[in-house]
């Protein structure tokens, strides 16, 4: 299928493209890297009157390190996240998740902001976010508001960004000492959305779990954080018991949705597998961290 017609604005900057979604209202839908968008538009899900590019926007661009945090333009594509040293020295779980998405075609030309902002539960970065506790800056031609990961999914498709509304900015903090880091996805080829997939943070001190986050993508209609699953881990040393309770309690907070990737039985039970795969890779990433 083919969308129907639309009227393209290329802004040259923020201000103006902020101008233009006032100007358009409703009928106006941002275009990042357009994997997602054009997609929906082709099987007229979604039928913006006029598409505004945020590529030739240069205050969406680049990746920076401020105190202990990085800001990240949400038009970084999924290449620059990967080839970004900063984020190899300083946040490596952003690169190493991105090398799982898609392909290298679509990695070329996909966003990281594109990614955080659809809403999609079966897209890789919402549920890193959540983990990173990152931070995102929604601005509007009103002003700027600061919205946690944590606060910003309330369903498929559905976040606090308003209309009018776009990402600015990202924030992630700086990885400290004794962390550890790992992201499991399973798929069942290359460009595939994830069957399921999980996230960890782990920091350890002495030997004991002083913090952990666990989250968990395309199970359940947003991605999920697994608290139970962290607060049964926190403060004790991690063994194979310990590793295995985590993953059934993680279990019990999966609800997705059945499809040609499998049944929900099936999903829940390697969304399970993922995190005790992810718990395993991050802790030992955090023992040999320094």
């Amino acid at each position: 299928m083919i969308p129907p017609s639309f009227a393209y604005r290329a802004p040259a900057s923020l201000k103006e493209a902020l101008a233009l979604i006032d100007e358009s209202g409703d009928d106006a839908k941002f275009l990042a890297g357009g994997h997602s968008l054009l997609p929906m538009m082709k099987f007229r899900v979604s039928e913006p009157a006029v598409l505004i590019d945020l590529g030739g926007v240069p205050e969406l661009q680049g990746i920076r390190e401020a105190g202990d945090r990085i800001h990240i333009g949400p038009m970084s594509t999924e290449n620059e996240i990967i080839g970004s040293a900063l984020l190899q020295q300083k946040c490596p779980l952003l690169p190493e998740v991105a090398r799982w998405i898609a392909d290298p075609q679509v990695r070329n030309r996909g966003t990281i902001g594109g990614d955080v902002a659809h809403g999609d539960p079966a897209n890789d970065h919402p549920a890193v976010m959540l983990a990173l506790e990152a931070d995102f800056v929604l601005r509007s031609s009103q002003g700027e508001r600061v919205v946690p990961a944590n606060e910003f999914y309330f369903g498929t498709y559905f976040t606090a960004m308003e209309a009018n509304e776009v990402l600015a900015e990202i924030r992630v903090p700086v990885l400290g000492p004794g962390t550890g880091y790992a992201y499991k996805k399973l798929k069942r080829k290359t460009g595939d959305f994830a069957i399921a997939a999980a996230c960890v943070l782990l920091t350890l001190d002495r030997g004991i779990c002083k913090r952990i986050a666990i989250t968990l993508t395309n199970v359940g209609p947003t991605p999920l954080r697994a608290s139970a699953a962290e607060q049964a881990l926190t403060g004790k040393a991690i063994d194979d018991a310990a590793v295995e309770n985590a993953a059934q309690l993680a279990m019990q907070i999966c609800d997705p949705a059945e499809d040609l990737r499998g049944d929900k039985e099936y999903k829940t039970h390697m969304a399970g597998e993922m995190v005790r795969r992810a718990i395993r890779q991050a802790l030992e990433r955090a023992k040999e961290a320094k």
